[in-house]
């Protein structure tokens, strides 16, 4: 994949400012919301069955996000989702916490069979137990990375006839068929509550503009992980708090330029 698709998609959400339309936990709805800003989308947070449809419709892209779960939002998700279906609008499912309880894991399948999930973006358990694979969780974080995440992806992708992205020290992308592996980032994105979700988000405003879902995932990706490089190198020895500031300013500032110079991407 050449450097110059990826920055041209970052260029292209600069310049659209893609409508996200979130459905996601209350831990992260200011974050997200922020950082989306900051990358030069417009995030909207709907969740009233009465307008979920009607907001879907006119948006870019749909996130889905289960960290808080509620059964309330859950019919939101699936109405919002088979309203983008109808209305061609790519769909990004965050299945967080699926495997930590039944209630989760049985959600996440459920959203899978009744909408038309775009791309699937967790870690490794979260994917591992939507497709019915085993992995240790806790809480609604990766237990121990046990197995080979590049051939989960691909089974997985090809399971779901859906993108998959798993994310972890190495961040992996595969439609089944064709498959890159990110190793942008920064470990302190961990201390950080919401990061993993933010990026659900960012990939949903890149799959917005452009309609190569690999090519916006490992742009989204990429441009992210560049970000938190960043970051965490301006507040270094200064802590997650001064960490999370600081990459959101770089959401915003992070240049054609340092996706040229700093991507680390690769085929498998």
């Amino acid at each position: 994949m050449e450097k110059n698709s990826l920055y041209e998609t970052l260029q292209k959400v600069r310049e659209v400012n893609p409508l996200v339309h979130n459905i996601t936990n209350v831990v992260v709805t200011n974050f997200t919301a922020n950082g989306l800003l900051a990358l030069g989308a417009s995030p909207v947070m709907a969740y009233a069955e009465e307008e979920v449809a009607e907001m879907a419709k006119i948006a870019s892209a749909l996130v889905l996000n289960i960290g808080t779960l509620n059964s309330q939002n859950v019919n939101s998700m699936i109405l919002a989702g088979k309203s983008a279906n109808q209305h061609n609008v790519p769909v990004i499912f965050d299945p967080v916490g699926a495997g930590a309880t039944s209630y989760r894991t049985e959600t996440a399948q459920r959203i899978m069979k009744e909408v038309k999930v775009t791309i699937i973006r967790g870690n490794a358990a979260e994917i591992a137990n939507v497709v019915g694979e085993k992995w240790e969780i806790k809480g609604v974080d990766a237990g121990n990375t046990e197995g080979n995440v590049i051939d989960l992806a691909i089974t997985a992708a090809q399971k779901m006839n859906c993108l998959v992205v798993i994310t972890g020290k190495e961040d992996i992308v595969s439609d089944g068929k064709t498959t890159y592996a990110i190793a942008n980032g920064h470990p302190i994105l961990t201390k950080v509550t919401g990061t993993g979700c933010l990026l659900t988000s960012v990939i949903g405003a890149f799959a917005g503009v452009e309609k190569d879902l690999i090519k916006a995932s490992v742009a989204a990706l990429t441009f992210f992980g560049i970000a938190a490089e960043k970051a965490a190198q301006k507040t270094i020895e200064q802590g997650p708090g001064s960490f999370q500031i600081e990459f959101l300013n770089q959401l915003s500032v992070v240049s054609t330029d340092d996706i040229k110079q700093h991507s680390a991407i690769r085929q498998v």
